[in-house]
């Protein structure tokens, strides 16, 4: 007996090892990651931007409203919310909380499929099978139906009267002591809100920098940014793949992007552009799935520097 269950019984304490590690610390191991990029015009002073995204905020949270808040210390020219704040429909008292010190700051967002939706409880396995038959989201599968419907307009209200600037397939701008920041977003791609046809047409003249900003990084979206020659697109969505295997990476990016790009700077080609492509693993997870491994939770600060050349 000792022979036969030796091996299986050693497996199951390790896999609960490491489920008990991803479920109780690293899920609240909250991370600052720090990008540099080149992207602003010769002789224009450093920008310093705060990306948050993904932030599925349930009731009760209270280590994450306080990380949250306390990102208001690093004093960012601007914040770019890049959706998913809600994993709760009782959650925006606390999400809006949580972001409370950063609306002190200039800042625009986008939505993402959570912020108009509750989650649903669901396999984790799915997403290796939709991935592997190239389905995901909306795009593919068959619309939700059943779905909790989250008081969206609430965050949408806190955050205008706030003065950040929706982007929901629409353009907007934010001035900031006399540098002019033009901003193109689109609804989520995920749930098939994305409209490129009414934002189309490129960065716009007269602004000192353009920014294209989207929840989940379809490459449809990529590709019709960085054809209309945006330097730098910032998104989310995809939690860095959340489940990751040490030293190899993420599994899934619950998108069709690759998973060489699931978090982090990159970049992205097409029509012969190239854009930095900047992808946040975000800071919370789907109240049904909370648990994250070899992919802290974070927020990420990008200092926008001069080109190199150009």
């Amino acid at each position: 007996m000792r022979a036969r269950y030796g091996v299986p019984l050693s497996l199951t304490a390790v896999g609960a090892a490491g489920l008990a590690y991803a479920a109780g610390f690293e899920v609240r191991s909250f991370r600052l990651r720090r990008v540099t990029v080149p992207v602003l015009p010769r002789g224009m002073r450093p920008l310093r931007v705060l990306q948050v995204s993904d932030i599925h905020m349930v009731r009760g949270q209270r280590k994450k409203q306080r990380w949250l808040q306390s990102l208001a210390g690093l004093r960012p020219d601007f914040v770019i919310n890049t959706g998913d704040n809600l994993s709760d429909p009782e959650g925006v008292p606390e999400a809006l909380d949580a972001l409370g010190p950063l609306m002190e700051f200039p800042g625009a967002y986008v939505f993402g499929s959570n912020d108009y939706y509750g989650p649903k409880l669901r396999n984790p396995a799915r997403y290796l099978i939709e991935r592997a038959q190239g389905r995901h989201g909306l795009n593919g599968n068959a619309p939700a139906v059943g779905v909790v419907h989250n008081p969206w307009e609430e965050l949408r209200d806190a955050f205008d009267t706030a003065g950040w600037v929706g982007l929901s397939n629409t353009r907007g701008r934010l001035k900031l002591e006399g540098i002019e920041i033009a901003l193109t977003g689109l609804d989520d791609p995920h749930i098939k809100r994305d409209r490129y046809a009414e934002v189309a047409g490129g960065p716009e003249s007269g602004a000192d920098l353009s920014l294209a900003v989207v929840h989940a990084p379809y490459l449809r979206s990529l590709d019709a940014f960085t054809a209309d020659g945006y330097p730098l697109i910032l998104a989310g969505h995809t939690h860095g793949g959340q489940l990751c295997i040490p030293f190899y990476g993420a599994l899934v990016t619950n998108c069709d992007i690759d998973t060489n790009r699931v978090k982090g700077l990159s970049t992205h080609t097409a029509a012969g552009n190239t854009s930095f492509l900047h992808v946040s693993a975000g800071c919370g997870t789907n109240r049904y799935t909370p648990v994250r491994f070899a992919c802290p939770p974070e927020a990420t600060l990008l200092t926008l520097t001069a080109k190199d050349h150009g």
